[in-house]
C-alpha cells in the first residue's frame, strides 16, 4: 500500500485538475517477467503485441469507442508458464495509474481471482464478461461490491472493455452505465426472460431495445450501480490527496480552531465539486445536499492532540443517482 497520513473512510447510507479515475488496466499471459506500461494509442500497444493476440485485441476495443474514448489503456503482463497469476500481477500494480481492471482472456475461475484482489483492496472496479448463465451464476454468488459482469454471446468483442473505454474516463458523476452505445460490439440476441434472468443476476448486457443499441443495465454484482461506487472512490482519493496536498504546502497546520477549518475547507471543496459533477444531489437551488461537521480543538480527545491525529472530522451527502425508468401519464380528451 502506498504511504500516506490521510485516510478517509465513507459509508454508503441508503437513501442517502483532479484525479479523474477512469483508465483501464488490461492483464494479459505473455512469457517473460511481470511488466506494466501505459499506452496512448493502438500502435504503442502493437509495438509490444501482436495483432493477433488477446492483450492487442481488447486494448483496440477500448481505444476504438470514438469521440469519448479513454486516452490511455494500461496492460500489465504475467507469465502462466512460469507459474506467474494474474493475481499477483495485478497485487503488484495494484498502486499504478489505473482505475478498471480486466483479463484480455480468463476462466471463471481467473476471474473470481482478479476479483478477490479487487474487493480485499476496497477501491477501483473489475470488470468481465461471460457467456453463459451458469458462469454469471458463479460469479454473481459471490456478491462483489466492486465487480460488474456483462454477458454476451461473442465474448471476442469485449463488450466490457467498450464500456470501460468509451463511458469509463467521463467526468465522475455525469453518466449511468444504463443506455450506453458500444461501438463493434453487436447486440446480443436475449429475449426479455432472459435479460430479466441476467438481471436478477446483478449481470446486465447489449441489446436491442426500442430501436437502439445500448447497454440493459449498469450494476455491480452486489446489485449497486456502478456509478456509485465511482462517485465514492472519486470523492474518497480526491479528498485525501485535498488534505495531504494541504499538509505538504504549509510548514505547519494547527491543531487549533485555526488549523482545523484548514482541513475542514478543503473537504468541502471537493464535495462542492463533487456537486457539480452530478455526484452528490442538488437541492432546488442547485446547491449540493450534503453536510460535514468538524469538532472544534475542545471537543477533540486529548490523547488525539498528543498524537497530533485528528480524528473530527466528518460528512454526509445524498448520491444523485440516475433515473432509469420513467412512467409517463397522460389524459386525452375527445
Amino acid at each position: 500500500m502506498p504511504l500516506k497520513d490521510v485516510k478517509v473512510i465513507i459509508n454508503i447510507k441508503k437513501p442517502s485538475a483532479l484525479t479523474g479515475l477512469g483508465t483501464p488496466l488490461i492483464l494479459a499471459d505473455k512469457a517473460g517477467p511481470q511488466t506494466f506500461k501505459i499506452y496512448g494509442d493502438i500502435e504503442g500497444v502493437e509495438t509490444d503485441f501482436a495483432q493477433s493476440t488477446d492483450a492487442y485485441k481488447a486494448a483496440k476495443i477500448a481505444f476504438k469507442q470514438g469521440d469519448t474514448s479513454t486516452s490511455k489503456v494500461a496492460i500489465a503482463t504475467f507469465d502462466s508458464s512460469a507459474s506467474t497469476t494474474a493475481g499477483q500481477t495485478l497485487e503488484k500494480y495494484y498502486n499504478e495509474d489505473w482505475y478498471f481492471v480486466s483479463l484480455a482472456t480468463g476462466t471463471v475461475a481467473d476471474f473470481i481471482a482478479i476479483s478477490d484482489v479487487v474487493e480485499g483492496e476496497g477501491f477501483k472496479i473489475a470488470a468481465h464478461t461471460v457467456d453463459s448463465i451458469q458462469d454469471l451464476t458463479t460469479l454473481s454468488a459471490k456478491k462483489y461490491d466492486r465487480t460488474f459482469v456483462m454477458m454476451h454471446d461473442k465474448l471476442e468483442q469485449y463488450p466490457h472493455l467498450a464500456l470501460i473505454g468509451g463511458h469509463g474516463s467521463k467526468l465522475v458523476g455525469s453518466i449511468t452505465y444504463k443506455f450506453k452505445k458500444l461501438i463493434g460490439v453487436d447486440p446480443a440476441p436475449y429475449d426479455a426472460t432472459t435479460l430479466l434472468e441476467i438481471h436478477e443476476l446483478n449481470g446486465f448486457a447489449y441489446v436491442a431495445k426500442n430501436g437502439n443499441y445500448q447497454t440493459s443495465e449498469g450494476t455491480v454484482l452486489s446489485g449497486e450501480y456502478i456509478d456509485v461506487i465511482h462517485g465514492k472512490d472519486w470523492v474518497k482519493v480526491n479528498m485525501e490527496q485535498a488534505i495531504s496536498t494541504l499538509f505538504v504546502n504549509n510548514d505547519k497546520v494547527s491543531f487549533d480552531d485555526v488549523g482545523i477549518p484548514q482541513i475542514e475547507g478543503e473537504a468541502r471543496t471537493i464535495l462542492e465539486i463533487a456537486g457539480q459533477q452530478g455526484i452528490i444531489a442538488l437541492d432546488d437551488a442547485k446547491q449540493p445536499l450534503y453536510t460535514i461537521t468538524a469538532k472544534n480543538r475542545a471537543q477533540t480527545n486529548a490523547a488525539d492532540r498528543v498524537a497530533r491525529h485528528y480524528k473530527g472530522l466528518s460528512f454526509s451527502l445524498e448520491l444523485a443517482g440516475a433515473i432509469h425508468e420513467a412512467t409517463v401519464t397522460g389524459e386525452m380528451v375527445a
